[in-house]
């Protein structure tokens, strides 16, 4: 069963709520559709419900079974108002900017619902800039007890199975923090078990990379991810990690023993955390091009609750995979 198969399953066991905030977008309309037939999720769409229907049919989207929420009618709207009011306080938000938010900016109406209780989790960015989605998410959700840090993951399928579990690894962070510090690093360590865990099913194990192993090398660099693995053996995580190791070690058993025989992730690890955005980026691109690799993601990280962030130039089977996996966030 490919990855995507086995978290629609999962989904569908316990059917979460997702808010879809950009319904002036076709695909999400599409994509609607698709998650209600494949009953991966409950739908909550954002707007005015004659547009929306209107919209819907117009592009052929049968819509019907999704929750329509006008913040114009909606009835608690008061309670939103007043929590993000409580929310900005110390920016100095007045009720009649937290009014005008709430009114007319649909992500942070759905990020409200999400942290209020009134839906599980949302997916947008299919008609928004990233930093317009995660604005909305840290603002509102804010992040999760014990995380200071919001990032990201990706979820790699390679076809041959050949590294991680079954051919199954997460690289992290490839889209939100250029410069990661060694807390941040920790940080993104522990989101991305909490993903390799929740959503895909896998026993953590990871590696914390560098161009060293197990000082290998000496650099201002590497100490920074040594600090990192410092930081998690003081957090007493609860999952395995080691580092600093080159990327071989991490997942190449016969370098892995060779480089760090004592190491329990060495050659084994599912989970690989990059030092910086850049390098993050640059391995998923040359992994998901060279070896015809299935890059699902970026799967966002750190969030008290969950929220995902779509690409521009998504498709509608993207934004319904996203949403399964949103739902398979939630703890």
């Amino acid at each position: 069963m490919g990855l995507i198969k086995s978290i629609k399953e999962k989904a569908k066991l316990q059917l979460r709520t997702i808010v879809l905030p950009e319904t002036e977008d076709e695909r999400v309309l599409k994509a609607t559709q698709k998650v209600l037939e494949e009953k991966t999720a409950n739908v909550v769409l954002i707007g005015n419900e004659e547009t929306i229907k209107s919209d819907a049919s117009s592009c052929d989207a049968n819509i019907e079974g999704a929750t329509i929420v006008d913040p114009k009618k909606f009835e608690n709207i008061d309670r939103y108002i007043d929590e993000l009011v409580e929310l900005r306080k110390k920016k100095g938000l007045t009720r009649e900017e937290a009014t005008e938010i709430m009114l007319n900016e649909p992500r942070f109406f759905g990020c409200m619902m999400v942290r209020l209780g009134d839906a599980d989790g949302l997916v947008a960015g299919s008609n928004s800039p990233t930093a317009d989605v995660l604005k909305a998410a840290i603002q509102v959700i804010k992040t999760a007890p014990g995380i200071n840090t919001v990032s990201s993951a990706f979820i790699m399928e390679t076809a041959d199975g050949k590294f991680g579990d079954n051919g199954l690894i997460l690289f992290a962070d490839c889209a939100v923090i250029p410069e990661p510090n060694a807390e941040q690093l920790a940080d993104i360590a522990c989101a991305t078990a909490a993903t390799a865990s929740s959503v895909v099913g896998l026993d953590p194990r990871v590696a914390m990379l560098s161009f060293s192993t197990k000082g290998s090398a000496n650099h201002p660099l590497v100490d920074k991810v040594q600090y990192a693995v410092d930081i998690l053996q003081e957090r007493n995580v609860d999952f395995s990690f080691d580092g600093e190791m080159q990327a071989d070690a991490a997942i190449v058993e016969a370098v892995g023993a060779k480089k760090a025989p004592d190491s329990e992730v060495a050659g084994k690890a599912n989970v690989l955390v990059f030092p910086d955005l850049q390098s993050g980026n640059i391995g998923y691109k040359l992994v998901q091009r060279f070896a015809g690799a299935a890059a699902h993601g970026p799967v966002v990280q750190g969030l008290a609750k969950p929220v995902n962030d779509l690409s521009r130039g998504c498709s509608v089977d993207d934004i319904a995979n996203l949403v399964a996996i949103t739902a398979t966030q939630i703890k």
